[in-house]
């Protein structure tokens, strides 16, 4: 599982890293706001743990971009802000929890387990020999692993638990798009497009007037 740590105490940031590794966990740390959205803007993390008071953009409106622009990545705050005005501010820009300093290893590591169960990080769909990790944007095939955007594993994710269906452009748009960042059916094209240049089979069967649909070969 791969975790984007933003954290601007150097000290604190290397203890919490070399901790999380020590449990499994990939991670990638960051010093000030603009970098680490970068980062997530080029890679795909499973969770975010966000510190409030950093530089450049703080952690605050690094998640109010993310969640207005439908990043649903899992976060937690780690911050020294106790208030409880920030403490709802944090929840209300969409964080999955609220960590204040300073707190115990154990403690992180117990609320990262509680929100993987949650959101069913870990779950592996296989199929054709293959490993599809939906919150990890992943496929695991035999030689490599094949990295995907978060909306185009939502889009095979759909695909997959419907598989053998028929599926509409509207129907992949009401399912996997909330009501305020609508495609257009040629995004979904493009997006099907995409899919298709992943696997070295067509799992993708265009059904002319109707949709698509996913086969198992």
């Amino acid at each position: 599982m791969k975790i984007l740590l933003l954290e601007d105490d150097i000290i604190l940031q290397e203890i919490i890293e070399e901790f999380l590794i020590e449990q499994g966990y990939e991670v990638e740390s960051f010093f000030n706001g603009e970098k680490a959205l970068d980062a997530i803007g080029a890679s795909s993390y499973d969770m975010l743990l966000l510190d409030v008071n950093v530089p450049n953009i703080d952690g605050f409106e690094i998640l109010s971009y993310l969640r207005e622009i439908g990043n649903t990545t899992p976060a937690i705050y780690i911050t020294s802000l106790a208030s409880i005005d920030d403490l709802k501010k944090g929840f209300n820009l969409g964080a999955d929890d609220y960590l204040r300093k300073p707190f115990e290893l154990e403690e992180l590591n117990a609320r990262i387990e509680h929100i993987v169960r949650l959101y069913r990080l870990q779950e592996e769909i296989e199929f054709d020999g293959m490993k599809f990790i939906p919150k990890a944007h992943q496929i695991i095939m035999e030689d490599k692993v094949v990295e995907m955007r978060q909306k185009e594993a939502q889009v095979l994710e759909y695909f997959m638990r419907n598989r053998g269906k028929i599926i509409s452009s509207d129907e992949i748009i009401e399912n996997v798009w909330d009501d305020e960042h609508v495609p257009t059916h040629a995004t979904i094209r493009t997006y099907i497009k995409n899919l298709r240049k992943m696997f070295s089979k067509e799992y993708f069967e265009n059904i002319k007037g109707e949709g698509y649909r996913f086969n198992i070969l």
